[in-house]
């Protein structure tokens, strides 16, 4: 059994550390913004193609960290060792060869996605884009190391982490936009850099010798296939359910993008924001994949269903607490942001109703499928994900926008309706216990 006091050593941490993730690509969005309207648009846009390709390798990371936890679980540390390195291995190669295609068909990428918007946001947009991709590999394998560190219940050291390397993100921020006026460039080269320290101090704290998974000699790692099999059975369905979500918003974002740069800059600053509101919880979830892996990894089933149980309820009084603290900065920011008032307007309005909406469906939503990916049931995740997104998401949130003329508000009803839409089918999937009967290791 996890401890009170070892679940708030655990938790603690990674909720702060999710928060300082966010915060990296959200101190960017606030310097970009008083270059103007074309400036924070650009980076809304490029910030959505970056978060599809980010979560598919923090969905590779999770599942390196199901595999490794099920092995501490039943005292395999040599296998844990293993599985680790062929994280390493197998997300690296992928970074590189999506950070290639990213770099070579930058254009192309942003005019299929995005269609014809100004010109202004499109020179921006590209070159926001390009340093972006070369950023890939870094955020890759920092989130490797991290999930390594969480899998041995340690979460303290990937915060403090993340904690320097947003400090460094905010310090380079403000000295290449508004010190040497790189503009967007030396927003993106700014973050650049923070993530490839973030890398670096990761790899290097892994290399430890009193660590219980310690991984010395990367340029030795040589593939397993039967570890790369497994960490990728569990990684790629979680993959494909992140990035469906954020396919998803992309191509909301390309509807919106035909109303106007008001538009657009509201409804990024608004998903910067929900984002914000709902990062503590997440890492909630992402604690819960290593405690539930370890459970299992042990054979105590009732010990895995109990502690979802008690993580949700966290979770939600985490969620309450998070959205009233965002609403009542939402004005604040979009003032310090430098938002023209139209687009300051729209963002309030919509984050308001995120703030009534998201406490009452979003956590059952979300939460106890970290608990049923670490018990290996990832594809009935990945499919339930993937047709509510695309029901609600996508063609009701397109058919309010372009047919009812709701505007960007239709964006959020249309994720409130998938917020509860799942949220009934993972409470029925996690009360028949069907998930438990999956076999990781």
């Amino acid at each position: 059994m996890f401890s009170n006091k070892a679940l708030w050593k655990l938790m603690a941490p990674l909720a702060f550390d999710q928060l300082l993730n966010s915060m990296m690509g959200t101190v960017g969005t606030m310097v970009v913004s008083n270059l103007g309207s074309a400036a924070i648009s650009a980076v809304s846009l490029v910030d959505a193609i970056n978060v599809l390709i980010v979560q598919a390798f923090y969905a590779l990371a999770a599942g390196g960290t199901v595999v490794c936890s099920q092995y501490l679980g039943c005292k395999k540390e040599k296998e844990a060792n293993e599985a680790a390195r062929q994280l390493l291995f197998i997300t690296f190669v992928l970074s590189v060869v999506i950070a290639a295609i990213c770099l070579a068909a930058n254009g192309p990428l942003l005019r299929l996605i995005f269609g014809e918007v100004e010109p202004q946001v499109m020179k921006y947009s590209r070159q926001y884009f390009i340093i972006s991709a070369i950023s890939y590999p870094f955020i890759a394998l920092y989130d490797d190391g991290s999930s390594i560190f969480r899998a041995q219940e340690n979460s303290k050291t990937p915060m403090m982490i993340s904690l320097c390397a947003n400090i460094l993100n905010l310090i380079l921020n403000i000295l290449f936009v508004w010190g040497f006026h790189m503009e967007v460039i030396g927003s993106a080269t700014a973050t650049m850099l923070s993530r490839a320290f973030s890398m670096i101090a990761v790899l290097c704290l892994l290399r430890r010798p009193e660590l219980i998974i310690r991984l010395r000699g990367y340029l030795s790692i040589r593939p397993i296939w039967s570890q790369i099999r497994r960490i990728l059975y569990l990684g790629i369905p979680s993959g494909i359910e992140n990035s469906m979500f954020q396919f998803g918003k992309l191509a909301i974002q390309s509807t919106v993008s035909m109303m106007g740069t008001a538009a657009i800059a509201a409804q990024g600053m608004t998903n910067i924001l929900e984002n914000l509101n709902g990062i503590a919880a997440i890492g909630v979830g992402v604690g819960l994949m290593t405690i539930v892996g370890q459970c299992l990894g042990a054979g105590r089933q009732d010990e895995a269903v109990y502690y979802i149980k008690k993580l949700c309820v966290i979770a939600e009084v985490i969620i309450i607490i998070s959205c009233l603290g965002v609403f009542a900065l939402t004005k604040p920011i979009t003032i310090l942001g430098g938002m023209e008032k139209e687009s300051a307007d729209m963002c309030f309005h919509m984050v308001m109703w995120i703030t009534i909406v998201k406490p009452l469906v979003w956590i059952m939503a979300f939460i106890p499928g970290y608990g049923l990916r670490a018990a290996g049931d990832v594809k009935f995740s990945m499919i339930v994900s993937c047709c509510t997104m695309w029901a609600c998401r996508f063609c009701l949130c397109v058919f309010l926008i372009r047919v009812m003329g709701f505007g960007p508000m239709g964006v959020w009803i249309g994720m409130f309706a998938d917020w509860t839409l799942r949220g009934i089918i993972f409470t029925w999937r996690f009360h028949s216990r069907k998930w438990l009967q999956h076999k990781v290791i």
